[in-house]
């Protein structure tokens, strides 16, 4: 029992570092995507993210060492959020349809490189739900340096840099989450967390409060009962999210009566 235990402890803590990790960056950026109401970007560029390592594994870069398989995938990420950033002026609308016809022609591109690959059902899969219980601490310590950069940034310098840095920001900080959790849980961390905490009165601790409940119970559930754990932490995160603005909505209900 004890040695159970003590295995999944050490499965859990770092895919919940990793989850802690997503979270740090994902919390801010999930709240400007929402102001901005370009809902689905994340999902186009981490698709694009995606579809830069799958071109890099075509290529045969991978071969030649990661750092070169991540430049790849990034700056595929990077690309595709330079081509939203110069339609940003144009109507919500608008900006919406390019997002889904450069998600689609991202997914499709990926679904054509990997049609001759024996594996590229399974390759498909991991970069759609993701591997977060098989992350080791070690998998980690690259995006533990990129995203204390992001954070600085973002916070410390957002309005000297321009409205333009949140787009490379962005894509650096979606390829990097694609590869440790997957493009579902990359939009899940990013918008359900945010959207929940939008009339709180601390909206960043309310999100980052309801991104590390949804993170730590889905694991927690992933681990105990075998399930698939990128759909699992979705699961959570909505399922805490969803009682969090319920109990936003009795108290407003309560004050008003009072």
């Amino acid at each position: 029992m004890i040695e159970s235990l003590t295995l999944q402890a050490g499965i859990i803590l770092p895919a919940l570092l990793a989850g802690v990790l997503i979270l740090s960056t994902h919390v801010p950026l999930g709240r400007e995507v929402l102001q901005r109401g370009i809902i689905f970007l994340d999902l186009a560029i981490a698709q694009m993210a995606a579809l830069g390592l799958i071109l890099s594994s075509y290529l045969g870069l991978q071969a030649h060492g990661a750092i070169l398989d991540q430049l790849v995938a990034m700056a595929a990420a990077v690309v595709g959020a330079s081509l939203l950033y110069r339609v940003r002026h144009a109507p919500t609308r608008i900006q919406e349809a390019l997002i889904g016809v450069l998600f689609m022609l991202a997914a499709t591109g990926s679904i054509l490189l990997l049609s001759k690959d024996p594996h590229g059902g399974e390759r498909l899969r991991e970069m759609l739900v993701g591997q977060i219980l098989w992350v080791e601490y070690t998998d980690l310590i690259v995006t533990v340096l990129i995203y204390l950069v992001v954070l600085a940034l973002w916070f410390g310098m957002r309005k000297k840099i321009g409205g333009y840095a949140f787009y490379p920001l962005f894509a650096v900080t979606i390829t990097l989450s694609t590869q440790l959790v997957g493009i579902y849980l990359v939009f899940a961390s990013l918008i359900i967390p945010a959207l929940a905490s939008l009339h709180s009165t601390r909206p960043l601790i309310t999100a980052y409060s309801i991104g590390l409940a949804g993170y730590f119970f889905g694991l927690l559930f992933s681990a105990l009962f075998d399930f698939p754990s990128g759909a699992m932490i979705t699961w959570c995160l909505a399922v805490v999210a969803g009682g969090v603005a319920w109990i936003s909505r009795a108290k407003g209900m309560h004050r008003q009566v009072e």
